[in-house]
């Protein structure tokens, strides 16, 4: 080795200016310095500690959280195929319930079917009870001649009605209340006065008098005689016996139907009958509420008593003056009508 390498450095060098080839010297750090570092170092640990305590927490609560998150992940799973279970009972009960539902709603419209058809039978039924009862009481008033029982009829109809709160019966309600009104406002002929006059024309039927009648000869009065006058010869008087015979043979009259004047006394009295029976069948057909064969026998007897009879008779007069009275009053006989309300059950029965 070179012998300059061990040898010291020169007594007086300058400082600043360094000696080129000679090597460095150590450094003396203060001790302030190392303190500073050492402080640093121990902060460092410590931080590094407390960071891995931390990391070290964090790594068991991450540990704690996997091992929640597997247990809910494994419960998530029971539940789930618990609820798989449930949603397929469900679906099996709720299949079941559709059919039932619709097993239900089945026998619900056949119930409705049911209630409609028992509402319809009865509705129907109703209707025709109520027809059967006013041609019932129609019949009554045509025999007794008094509305009196098809206003009633036609009253307890319309409660049936109405009790009945039925819609399609509606128009029927209507049509018995315009019936009720228009039967109390109409009139009815007094039959026992038409009785009465029937029986008057049947008694005049034997007094009147033909139109081919021969006139009764009025009784010759014999004048009074005074005292002085002397009484007529028995000749005189049978002159005037011949003279009323002969005044008998020859009538002059006028007579406008030929039939009357052919008729003989025979046939004078069965025409009279005749009449008697015309007049007697016209009070049977009122009694028996016949008005149609009343009117036509008193038509009849009306066409006899004209063309047989002689008009100029008082008693032929009274029995015309009576048959047009009785015929006038066989007009107002014929009962009130109820075809509005026959139609309208006629219509509620065929369901429209």
């Amino acid at each position: 080795m070179n012998s300059d390498a061990n040898a010291p450095p020169p007594s007086n060098p300058d400082v600043g200016t360094p000696v080129v080839g000679a090597s460095p010297s150590p450094v003396t750090l203060p001790r302030a310095v190392i303190l500073g570092l050492a402080a640093v170092a121990l902060a460092a640990l410590l931080v590094s500690s407390f960071l891995w305590q931390k990391l070290s927490g964090i790594q068991e609560q991450l540990a704690r959280q996997s091992a929640d998150t597997a247990a809910q992940s494994l419960e998530a799973r029971t539940l789930a195929r618990q609820a798989n279970e449930l949603s397929q009972e469900s679906s099996a009960r709720s299949a079941l319930f559709e059919a039932r539902l619709s097993e239900v709603a089945l026998q619900r419209s056949q119930l409705e079917d049911l209630i409609q058809s028992l509402s319809r039978s009865r509705d129907e039924n109703l209707v025709v009870d109520i027809e059967s009862s006013i041609r019932l009481a129609q019949q009554q008033a045509q025999l007794t001649g008094s509305v009196e029982p098809l206003l009633a009829a036609l009253k307890s109809a319309e409660q049936r009605v109405v009790r009945a709160s039925q819609p399609r019966l509606s128009p029927l309600q209507r049509a018995l209340v315009r019936d009720i009104e228009r039967i109390k406002s109409s009139t009815v002929a007094d039959t026992p006065g038409l009785l009465i006059k029937l029986d008057e024309l049947v008694r005049l039927a034997d007094e009147l008098v033909l139109a081919n009648a021969v006139a009764p000869v009025a009784a010759t009065v014999s004048p009074k005689r005074l005292p002085t006058e002397t009484p007529p010869t028995w000749w005189l008087q049978g002159l005037q016996v011949v003279r009323d015979e002969a005044k008998s043979l020859l009538r002059v009259s006028r007579i406008e139907q030929p039939e009357a004047a052919l008729l003989s006394p025979e046939q004078s009295f069965f025409l009279r009958e005749n009449l008697k029976l015309k007049l007697l069948n016209a009070r049977l057909g009122l009694l028996a509420r016949q008005i149609d064969s009343s009117r036509a026998d008193l038509v009849a007897a009306s066409l006899a008593l004209n063309k047989y009879f002689d008009a100029n008779s008082r008693k032929t007069q009274t029995a015309v003056t009576l048959l047009q009275q009785v015929q006038s009053q066989m007009k107002a006989l014929q009962l009130p009508r109820v075809d509005e309300t026959l139609a309208t059950l006629t219509t509620a029965a065929a369901g429209r």
